[in-house]
Order: structure tokens, then sequence, then C-alpha cells
């Protein structure tokens, strides 16, 4: 097997991205990871060849080599029969202009199912998933580097400590309501008369009668003015209405002896 894929990315980006595992298991079309599997690449591989569809669970290792080549051992079983594939390739990455070429070379076997379909459909389908996988490889982020822990930091003055007291831990003096007032807030021996007033008041009596109740004390309602009637016209109103009863029983009498 002997195929090449042109990648638009620096050949050393694309040589770090073969190093890291992780870029590695994400660049493999099909490919879902098994959980913490990270050396080597462990999981499902789902291919489409011609129409068919087969899934293969296996490995995958990828391993560096002194002349900045990298080796690939792979092995895999149907997840749904007995066929096995075999894999050993070697990936090496030159310079290219405007980027780097991957070249793949190398050997596969395999049993099973994939033997059953015609070799052209299996070489066109081997073909396509290299080329990507070297696109999604160039595609991937570089692994950002890791940042230097940073220093103890000195230990601080004490007097710099004390500046830095919280605000919550300072003293709040009391509100006073008063400002003009000296009291100091201590409680009397007996309390107030209108507050004994209104506790004995509220004594016996339900809820909603304490709420619906008129306030009472200086809070109470200031009673409306009341009309008042002089006195003058009612004491001289009364002799003149018993002048006009006599005075007709007078003049009625008369008028019956008259007939």
């Amino acid at each position: 097997m002997e195929h090449e894929v042109f990648v638009p990315v620096p050949p050393d980006r694309l040589r770090a991205s073969l190093a890291d595992p992780a870029q590695v298991a994400r660049a493999v079309p099909g490919l879902q990871r098994d959980a913490g599997a990270e050396r080597p690449v462990a999981g499902r591989l789902r291919i489409r060849v011609g129409g068919h569809t087969i899934t293969y669970r296996g490995e995958l290792r990828v391993s560096p080599r002194d002349d900045d080549a990298f080796t690939v051992e792979g092995d895999a079983t149907e997840a749904r029969g007995t066929g096995t594939v075999t894999l050993a390739l070697t990936l090496r990455v030159t310079e290219a202009d405007g980027g780097s070429t991957l070249h793949v070379h190398g050997t596969a076997t395999a049993d099973g199912r994939i033997t059953e379909l015609e070799p052209d459909t299996v070489g066109s389908t081997t073909r396509r998933l290299l080329t990507r996988f070297a696109e999604n490889l160039g595609a991937a982020e570089p692994a950002a580097p890791e940042a230097p822990e940073d220093p103890e930091a000195p230990d601080e003055p004490e007097q710099e400590q004390e500046k830095r007291t919280s605000v919550f831990e300072a003293e709040v003096p009391p509100p006073a309501l008063d400002p003009l007032a000296d009291d100091d807030f201590t409680d009397s021996p007996e309390p107030p008369a209108e507050a004994a007033h209104a506790r004995r008041t509220m004594i016996g009596r339900s809820a909603e009668e304490v709420d619906h109740a008129p306030p009472r004390g200086r809070y109470a309602p200031v009673p409306a003015p009341q009309t008042v009637v002089p006195t003058e016209t009612l004491r001289w109103a009364a002799p003149a209405a018993a002048l006009v009863v006599a005075s007709a029983i007078v003049v009625t009498k008369a008028l019956r002896r008259r007939r």
C-alpha cells in the first residue's frame, strides 16, 4: 500500500499532531474512542465499503522513530463476526510547497466480510480513509503548551496584613434614632402608660378584631365637631306653642256656644 496526501500545514506541526494520541484519535474518521484509552488508541471504527457497513473494535499504536518517521500498528476484530484486520504502516512527513506531504507505506491483511467485497472498492475506501485522516490531522489545533507554575509569592509584612482588614471585621456603632437624645437605650422598669393600656385592651380579643380595631392614644382619630343648636330659640319656642294651642281651644268653645 502506497499513498500520498498534501496537507497545508508546516511539517513540524504535522509531526507534532502525529505524536499526540488524542489528535490521532480525533483525526480517524468514524472512530468512537473508548473512555480513558490514551495509549494505545482504542475504540470502535465504523467504515462503509460500497453498499456495506462494517464495524471493527480494536487498537491503534503510533510510535515515533529516529528518522522523523512514525510507525503505525493496528489490529481489529469485527463487532458482529469473526473477521480480523491487521495493519502495519510507516508515515513520513516531507516539506512541500505551501505545506507538507504525508507519505504512507505499508501492508494490511484481512479476513471475514471485507474479503467478500471487490478489491478495487476496498482499495478506494482505504485511500479515501487515509486522505480524510491526513486532512483532519492538519486541521487539528496544535496543543497549547503548559503554563509554568507561578513561584510562591513572598509573605507580606504583618503591618500590610493588618491594613487589609476586611470591612466585615470593622466595628459598626449602633445608629442613633434621635441625634439630640442622650438616652442609653436601657430598659425602663415600667412600660409607658399607652403601651400598658394597649396590651390590656388586646388581651382576650381575636386577631381579626385587633387588626381592625381603631388606633388609640396619640394616634387615635380626631372626632368631628358636633353642631350646637342655640338654646335661646328653644327657650321661647315652647311657650309660644302652648299659647297657640290654648287660643285654638278657646275659639273652638266659643263657636260651639253660638250654635
